[in-house]
């Protein structure tokens, strides 16, 4: 549980959603950009918070990265659609694993 603290284009991220709680922050990247959460919602475990994203994403302001097969623009530094997800302990990476059940 948390609230959302950023909802927008995370750059290498592409699109990102952070939920924070206290010291914890979570960021959940390469998210479709059809947010069903917004900026501080509080919002409860286990409750859904986005979609995986799409592979190709066009429009971003900025968006330097792209496929170097097809030279189509991607959502963020990635090579296919997936779920990465980064956890911050007092600013400081941690390994996920250590903290999902």
């Amino acid at each position: 549980s948390g609230t959302v603290s950023f909802a927008s284009w995370g750059a290498g991220g592409g699109y990102t959603i952070v939920v924070e709680n206290n010291n914890i922050k979570v960021s959940y990247c390469h998210v479709s950009p059809i947010y069903i959460v917004y900026v501080d919602e509080l919002i409860k475990q286990g409750q859904i918070i986005g979609n995986v994203g799409p592979k190709y994403v066009y429009g971003v302001s900025g968006n330097t990265y792209s496929d170097p097969a097809t030279g189509k623009p991607t959502n963020g530094a990635t090579t296919g659609c997936h779920l990465h997800i980064g956890f911050r302990i007092e600013n400081n990476y941690v390994n996920p694993l250590d903290y999902l059940q």
